[in-house]
């Protein structure tokens, strides 16, 4: 008790080094948002472009360099520049706001301008993560940017992926995916949802395949081409996957109250075996030095996957269907990405609230923002518990599982 009587908390310093850690953490932050502005910047305004360009044409598509003088004109009129121009910046918001957690964010930006200056005068690139030479290994990271996302800056589409460290600025201006000139594949096209995205991708000026078992129900129009196809012969569209970018996989059915065995089958055979079918031929596609950053698989499983749908087969089928491919994820052999949608109207849902071209919208828009999960749905609770699901399952399945590559490896 004596003991308890003697200790006294210091408030003002906690006061104090929360403030410090507040303006601390604000000030990397804005070291970030004003980094990544600039290079936005660089790609709008003619005159700054003229000095970024160095930067881009000092690499080659595995991103070898050009030339060493090449690369020694990008550290000099980009990298350094640049980390100048945020050190100047930061400086002056330290010295006006008075705070010293601001001086973090000058340290930070210092750290930039001395590895630019070391790659200049040394003509290295040891300290240059990004653009180390070589295959691309991994996916785009989500919240980092590492080499497979900075690669896409520099050869799929130079008006995105901004960012160079985190990914939020990209994340707010909706430039962490580029359709553009992307080959789209999707199934179910003939449906309400598959129509209203064929639309929005068609006006993000991507190459849409419209993959139906109904292609007369489909109008032709421009960047519009159609494939027929039959449930149980997915192989047929094998040779069409190779082209395609970004697969989506779209189609369903729903029995409703049904539980015949020939429904069972029926709902398991559509929603989750062919689905599994046309991921497993497409991640064959999937190969080539550069694959890792252009392809991607999106998969339309509901929020059946955590919420009732008030038909028991279409929920379970959906329900493998999606733990499945949070399974498939651990591999990362590309980008997946989970379409968890609310009722919207459909042959499906007829009583759906929400319209078709209102979530086709809503997934475009947090694609470009590269959310891996995107979540459609005016059930706010989906939001909360979906998240809680998707970690807690992926966690289990990276526990208690292995891939068939780390399998190999131990047996030899």
């Amino acid at each position: 008790m004596r003991l308890a009587e003697n200790l006294t908390i210091d408030w003002v310093l906690i006061k104090t080094c929360l403030q410090f850690a507040t303006w601390g953490f604000g000030s990397l932050l804005l070291a970030e948002i004003l980094r990544d502005s600039y290079h936005a910047l660089c790609h709008q305004i003619n005159w700054l472009a003229k000095w970024h360009n160095k930067h881009h044409a000092a690499y080659r598509r595995d991103l070898s360099l050009v030339s060493q003088q090449a690369y020694l004109d990008s550290q000099l009129y980009h990298d350094i520049v640049e980390s100048v121009i945020l050190v100047v910046l930061l400086t002056i918001v330290a010295l006006v706001v008075q705070q010293w957690g601001l001086w973090l964010g000058v340290i930070y930006a210092v750290t930039f301008l001395y590895s630019a200056s070391v790659r200049y005068f040394q003509g290295t690139v040891d300290t240059d993560y990004n653009h180390l030479p070589g295959p691309l290994e991994t996916v785009p990271s989500v919240w980092f940017v590492n080499r497979t996302y900075h690669w896409r800056h520099h050869f799929d589409d130079v008006n995105a992926y901004y960012s160079g460290v985190f990914s939020f600025v990209d994340k707010i201006l909706g430039t962490g995916l580029s359709l553009k000139g992307k080959t789209v594949a999707i199934t179910g096209a003939s449906g309400a949802l598959g129509q209203a995205l064929v639309a929005e991708l068609l006006k993000h000026h991507a190459k849409v395949i419209a993959v139906s078992t109904n292609p007369d129900k489909i109008q032709l129009q421009p960047g519009l081409k159609v494939l027929y196809w039959e449930l149980g012969n997915e192989e047929n569209l094998q040779e069409s996957l190779k082209k395609v970018d970004i697969l989506i996989i779209n189609h369903g059915v729903n029995v409703y109250s049904d539980r015949t065995t020939d429904a069972i089958k029926n709902s398991y055979q559509v929603n989750t075996f062919s689905a599994l079918r046309l991921i497993d031929m497409f991640s064959a596609t999937i190969t080539g030095p550069d694959a890792k950053a252009t392809k991607e698989i999106w998969v339309n499983t509901s929020e059946a996957e955590v919420f009732p749908a008030l038909s028991p087969l279409y929920e379970l089928s959906k329900r493998t269907l999606g733990n499945i491919i949070t399974l498939n994820r651990l591999d990362k052999v590309c980008v997946i990405r989970k379409l968890i949608l609310g009722p919207f109207k459909s042959q499906l849902n007829p009583s759906g609230v929400m319209s078709a071209t209102q979530v086709a919208r809503g997934i475009l828009f947090l694609a470009k923002r590269d959310s891996r999960n995107i979540i459609v749905t005016i059930n706010p609770l989906v939001y909360l518990v979906f998240p809680i699901k998707e970690f807690s399952t992926w966690l289990y399945y990276r526990i208690f599982s292995k891939s068939v590559i780390a399998g190999n490896r131990e047996q030899g």
